[in-house]
């Protein structure tokens, strides 16, 4: 069929290169939520600061946020080669990849916390304050909490995107789907690993959709 003959496929090396894709999602999304995470919340709580110096701060956080934002990954991957190898001491493969999937996401991610913990009901924390909770107890008590749906739906949108960074990141010898299919379905024409793979991670990115909106509709409910 259109010239496709899945039979020379070598499906020990898809399933290698489909585990180093896991293996780096799995990797840059804890570490992108751990990160990302106490970035939003320093933002969101910055912004709702009077002080100048805490506004100034949140200013200094917010460009540097929308820039790291700004840079296309597959720079931002090429940019960061020296650092990488600093922290790692490789900048290819599955290892050298996570930096940079990290730094790329982990801002993209904090926005998202910050808009979700935006959305929380005011009147609930005006209360909060009422009780004489201090501000870690209103933090981690009351506003995550009650940004639970949103945090899930941002953390899913994240780790949808940190797919197709993985597959970018096989530019530049990443490892994993994306870069079997530069190597084969590029470089050498075979378009039945192109297809396979891009099959692969649209099944992923299915499936990871699929959990997160599970998630946000369970503790939605609750």
């Amino acid at each position: 069929m259109w010239g496709l003959d899945f039979s020379v496929l070598d499906w020990n090396e898809i399933g290698v290169a489909s585990l180093d894709t896991l293996k780096m999602l799995v990797a840059s999304a804890v570490f992108t939520f751990i990160l990302g995470l106490p970035l939003g919340v320093l933002l969101y709580q910055c912004s709702r600061s009077s002080s100048g110096w805490v506004r100034a701060v949140y200013n200094i956080l917010s460009v540097i946020v929308n820039i790291l934002r700004s840079v296309p990954f597959i720079i931002l991957i090429v940019a960061l080669i020296p650092f990488t190898v600093s922290i790692v001491g490789v900048s290819y493969g599955v290892l050298g990849t996570i930096p940079p999937l990290v730094i790329g996401a982990a801002p993209f991610f904090a926005r998202l916390v910050e808009t979700s913990l935006r959305e929380v009901d005011r009147g609930v924390l005006e209360a909060a304050q009422s009780m004489g909770a201090s501000t870690w107890q209103i933090i981690l008590k009351v506003l995550l909490p009650e940004a639970r749906p949103g945090l899930l739906a941002g953390l899913t949108i994240t780790v949808v995107t940190l797919v197709s960074y993985t597959a970018m990141s096989g530019m530049v010898g990443g490892g994993g789907l994306g870069d079997l299919a530069i190597r084969y379905g590029y470089y050498r024409y075979q378009k039945e690993v192109m297809i396979i793979s891009v099959l692969a991670m649209i099944v992923l990115v299915q499936l990871l959709q699929m959990a997160g909106d599970r998630l946000v509709r369970h503790f939605t409910r609750k």
